[in-house]
Order: C-alpha cells, then structure tokens, then sequence
C-alpha cells in the first residue's frame, strides 16, 4: 500500500488536459472525476486518456506492486490455517464468506438493470456511440439548491425529522458548540471527514461549496458524527469503535433521508429528474461498482490461489472482461483494462464489498424509519449505541437487517429497479 501510494501521489505525472474553458491544466487524482462528469466530451475524453495512458506507463510496476500485497494476504491467511485469503479477512468480522458471494450473485441477477439505465441515461446525453469515458457525465437539466452553509446545515437538521427530536437536537448542538469547520482554508486537507477520540465529541471537516452535493455532504458527515457520539455515550472505551463493515450505514441513511425529503419538497419534474439520477448514481458507484471490485479481488486471490503468476496482461485481462460484464452496451474502450490500477482500496484486500452491504443495509432501514416511523427510529439508535460491542452482522439485526441473508441486498436492487422505472418517467 505505501509503496502504491509513493508511486501514484509522488512519482506519477499526469500530462495537461483541456478544461472545458479554453485552458490546458494539469490532471490530478482529485481533478479526474470532476474532469469525467464534464459536459463537454473532449474533456471526458481527454482526462480519460490521459489518466489510463500515464498508468500503462507503469504496466509492470503495478502489478508486481499488487501481486505481492496478495501474496502477503495468502501467507497471512494460510499461517493461521484458513482455507483462503477471503475466509481469513472476514473472520475478523465473523462474516461468513456466503455473504460475500450472495453480494455478487444477487447484483449479477440484476445487472440487466444497470444496463437499462446505462442505455437510458446515454440516450438522455444524445450519444449513439457511448464509451467508458461518458458514464460519469452529468445529465442535462440541472436542479441546484445553493445555501450558505448554516442554512444548508438547517435544512439537513429538517429533513432528518423522521430520525426523532433527541437526534436533531444532537445536530443542533453540533453546529452551535463548533464541532465542525465548515470552510476552504489555505493549507487544509481537502475533502470531508468526521473524526473524534474516545474523551472529545467528533470533529467534521469540510471544504463546503454553495451546491446540492455539498448539501449531502452535511448529512454524510454528520451520520458519521451521530454514530461515533451515540457508541460512545453508551459504550466503555474497548467497545465503542465500530467496524468497517457498519461504518457507511449511519452516512447513508443520512443522505438517502434528506434525498428522500427533497424529493417531496421539490415535485417539479426537472427537481425529480436530478434528485432521482443522484440516487441511481449513488446505487451504481457503490453497489454495482464496489460489487465489480469485490469480483476483481476474489479472481486475482484465487489466482494466486492456484499457482497462477498475476502479470500485467492477466489482471488486465480479468479486469477486462468483469468490465465488460457489467457494461455491455457501451463501447469498451481500449485503455479501461488499466483502471484497476488505480484503486488504493486493493491494497487493503476484501475492504470495498462493506460498501455495497453498507449500502443495501442503509436502504433498508431508511425504508423502514419512513414507512414506520417511531418503532424503526428506535431499533435503529440501538444499532447506533451498539458500537463495537456486537459482531457487525449482530449490529445490523437491532436496526431489524439481517445481512447474513440475501434478502436486504435484493431487496435494495429491486428499489434500484423501481427508483430508475421512476426516473425514466419525469426525464
């Protein structure tokens, strides 16, 4: 992982690449999907080009970099006796490796689905002849809702009514005590977390712009913020940190909730038409995405697995054709079989599946505070103060989910089906 990274963020230049605005600036990895959701094509084409061209530099580097990342994970799995390297990264969890598999099976079930909506939105854009650099382009007709931040913090407090007076309370707290540093500043880290010791409350970092994201952004990161205080008033120290496999559920709600509340505020059709499209892109970069990731990382340990050399041309190859899988109708560019190259979270073997679990749990139990209100809020604040001190899946029963069944995954790609049937509608 350190080695990947010294290499990526230290020796990789990126060549210059239009902005769209008359200007050549230089590519970089925080730039490159701001370059991908462009309007203009040549700028999605350009960035596209650039990135994967400067990673085929390195068609040997990085895969020997990632060939022995997984030979590490297969020796530490077969000292401690476990039949693989999957078995072994999960057991940490005490997740059983049939909830990894049933993951892809059911998102395999459904992805007919993400091709409907490929071809629908590639439609939208007036493309005849889609390729891998068009699938992050914002769709047009926009809907924004600009606020300064302390309006745009009021409304997240709103639109979370369904979580209770006791939550919102917590939120109005958050806010008037300064837990948060909302703005740009010289020399700040870039992006959004929330972070906190046992003995403070959390702390919130933000870089916070006047738009719809960012407004998000606020629910994501005040989820995390909710879910880290509520572990910790109820649980001792040992026991308050909670796993990754439970870490994006408490964000999700947030943003699905007020995404949600949105969506009854603002009927009109254009407000719909955005509101809707910024779920299903939410749905296809971390279920149907992160459920591709997950494919790739149990292929290439169980080649390893069976003797088999993990060269450039062979990662490419299966990269290649998972891709493919999940992406029929569009043309699949030459230069896609070296995006795995670029994805730090392979170094850290059998992490990004808990973000389509994470996902598919969050969508449940939204569901279920919006349907039924009181009795689910409080099963969910269980979930919340439960911390470390249950197994994640054992967690995840209190808010009334149970993820060693298929059932909430299914469950979440179905409503996948529903909300695009909706989409197709108001676009």
């Amino acid at each position: 992982g350190v080695i990947f990274d010294m290499l990526t963020d230290a020796d990789m230049k990126f060549p210059e690449v239009p902005d769209g605005e008359g200007n050549m600036v230089p590519l970089t990895h925080g730039s490159y999907i701001h370059r991908m959701m462009s309007p203009d094509r040549e700028v999605r084409k350009a960035a596209f080009t650039a990135m994967y061209e400067t990673f085929r530099g390195y068609s040997a580097t990085v895969p020997a970099v990632y060939a022995a990342s997984v030979k590490a994970d297969l020796f530490a799995a077969r000292t401690a006796k476990f039949q693989s390297a999957l078995e072994g990264s999960l057991y940490r969890n005490d997740v059983p490796a049939s909830v990894y598999d049933s993951l892809i099976e059911a998102v395999h079930r459904h992805l007919p689905a993400l091709d409907d909506m490929m071809r629908f939105q590639m439609k939208r854009l007036g493309l005849n002849d889609p390729a891998m650099y068009d699938v992050y382009a914002r769709m047009p007709g926009e809907f924004t809702i600009d606020l300064p931040f302390e309006a745009a913090y009021a409304l997240v407090v709103e639109a979370l009514s369904p979580l209770g007076s006791d939550y919102q309370e917590i939120l109005r707290k958050a806010l008037t005590e300064r837990w948060i540093d909302p703005y740009e500043n010289e020399g700040k880290s870039s992006g959004a977390y929330s972070w906190g010791t046992y003995d403070t409350h959390p702390y919130v970092l933000m870089n916070y712009h006047e738009t719809l994201e960012e407004l998000l952004t606020i629910a994501h990161e005040m989820g995390h913020s909710l879910h880290t205080y509520m572990s910790v008033k109820a649980q001792p120290a040992p026991m308050a940190e909670y796993s990754l496999f439970v870490a994006e559920v408490a964000s999700t709600v947030n943003e699905v909730l007020v995404l949600m509340d949105l969506m009854d505020r603002h009927p009109e059709k254009n407000a719909q038409a955005y509101l809707l499209n910024n779920l299903l892109q939410a749905f296809r970069t971390t279920v149907y995405r992160q459920t591709m990731f997950a494919e790739f990382e149990k292929a290439s340990h169980e080649m390893a697995e069976r003797g088999e050399a993990l060269t450039g041309e062979n990662l490419n190859a299966l990269y290649a054709s998972l891709n493919k899988t999940y992406y029929p109708s569009i043309e699949q560019t030459d230069l896609i079989q070296y995006e795995w190259m670029r994805i730090p979270h392979f170094y850290n073997a059998f992490y990004v599946y808990q973000y389509a679990t994470g996902f598919s749990a969050a969508m449940a139990i939204a569901g279920m505070i919006r349907e039924e209100g009181a009795p689910a809020v409080e099963r969910y604040i269980r979930f919340l103060s439960a911390g470390g001190s249950l197994y994640p899946i054992d967690a995840l029963k209190l808010a009334g989910v149970d993820m060693s069944t298929p059932e909430p995954v299914e469950k979440a790609l179905v409503m996948f089906e529903q909300l695009l049937a909706r989409y197709k509608k108001v676009s």
